[in-house]
């Protein structure tokens, strides 16, 4: 079994992975939400990746595990998650649950317990995969065909019809390039002037949604005169 241990006190996150590797389990170990969340998404988007389960504690110093379980499930990523804490009231659970955890564990727990409920969700979601064809991943950038929507790490983006249309386009093929005509053909088709800059302007609105840290480079880039590709972040 892969497991995605997510665990801030060093005492029963090094418990558990030695006790998990003991049993034969592989075991990615993580003191943080984000940088375990941004893990887990590299997992959904790596076919060739074994599909973890995400044992995940609730209260964690940088996001909570309620924030980092409803991350995923809005990224349409279903890998199995069981959440522990220390907080074990019905609203507790009841709100775990809500957020996406399919299993919810109070501490102090048994680690017999703890194997017997990662196998029993192991078993529930056998053959539960998203098709890869439902979803299209560019880096840390997901679109969801079905669901017509777009997150990066984890984040939800608001998008209209026009700017999913044109972002699906870029991310079917990333770093191709796409001439101002084509982008105009297949979302617009032969209803908008070919001499009009709504492309342009609809690429400016783009960038300044799925770019969310200054930081770094535009995932879309341009090709003066020639057009625009989607990459992949360095």
């Amino acid at each position: 079994m892969h497991i995605v241990l997510v665990e801030d006190d060093a005492r029963i996150r090094d418990f558990l992975y030695r006790g998990l590797t003991a049993e034969g389990h592989r075991v990615d170990a993580f003191s943080e939400g984000q940088t375990a969340l941004l893990h887990i998404i590299q997992c959904a988007r790596d076919m060739e990746t074994t599909r973890p389960v995400i044992i995940l504690d609730r209260l964690l110093p940088d996001i909570g595990g309620i924030e980092v379980c409803r991350n995923l499930r809005t990224a349409g990523i279903t890998f199995p998650v069981l959440m522990l804490t220390a907080l074990d009231s019905v609203e507790d659970t009841v709100s775990g649950l809500e957020a996406g955890a399919d299993d919810y564990l109070a501490k102090p727990f048994a680690f017999e317990e703890l194997l017997a409920r990662l196998g029993a969700l192991t078993r529930r979601h056998v053959g539960h995969a998203c098709s890869p064809d439902k979803l299209l991943w560019v880096g840390d950038l997901c679109l969801d065909r079905e669901q017509c929507c777009a997150t990066r790490a984890g984040q939800r983006i608001e998008l209209t019809p026009k700017e999913l249309a044109i972002l699906e386009l870029l991310m079917s093929s990333p770093g191709k390039l796409f001439s101002r005509e084509r982008i105009l053909s297949s979302v617009w088709g032969a209803s908008e002037d070919p001499l009009t800059n709504i492309v342009n302007v609809y690429i400016r609105r783009l960038r300044s949604k799925l770019d969310i840290s200054p930081s770094k480079d535009s995932l879309i880039t341009t090709q003066r005169g020639f057009g625009y590709r989607i990459n992949h972040p360095h």
